[in-house]
């Protein structure tokens, strides 16, 4: 049961669209997800792309992504975050995960990254443990803070 790991294309977004709505689903959040696939090939693809993503493929369909993009840290630099790690449910166990994150770590390294950064869900343990596995700090007492669109519109209107 082999497959391979690349950068994914334009043409990959259908299937990257549907592995995060998988993601939603199994994140106990099947609505939130707002993005299209139109929009993962605008933000993607462009002169200027807003991520980057590789795929797991096996038999010519994907089964997982790590998509990733380059943000700043006012204390380390250049960072990366990674934003999501999915492989499919029936394709879990083979290793298709580990080989993502490690194309993200990888690229990380090679490109002088000063770190790699993402969140997990508190109630995933075997995510936790994996990660903590190959040497990556779990930061208890820092929470995920975050203003959605209405909120935000909310906020700014009101000043």
């Amino acid at each position: 049961m082999s497959f391979n790991i690349r950068l994914g294309e334009a043409k990959d977004m259908q299937s990257v669209f549907d592995l995060i709505t998988e993601l939603a689903v199994f994140e106990k959040e099947p609505d939130a997800v707002e993005i299209t696939v139109d929009d993962l090939v605008r933000d993607g693809f462009s002169d200027v792309p807003k991520f980057k993503v590789y795929v797991a493929e096996q038999d010519n369909v994907i089964i997982g992504i790590a998509l990733f993009y380059e943000r700043f840290s006012t204390w380390k630099g250049r960072t990366i975050h990674l934003e999501d790690l999915i492989v499919t449910k029936s394709k879990q166990k083979i290793g298709a995960g580990k080989a993502l994150y490690t194309a993200v770590l990888k690229y990380a390294y090679e490109h002088n990254f000063n770190r790699v950064a993402w969140e997990v869900i508190d109630w995933n343990t075997n995510a936790i443990n994996f990660y903590k596995s190959t040497g990556a700090t779990y930061l208890d007492g820092w929470s995920v803070v975050q203003m959605n669109k209405e909120n935000l519109a909310k906020f700014v209107n009101n000043k």
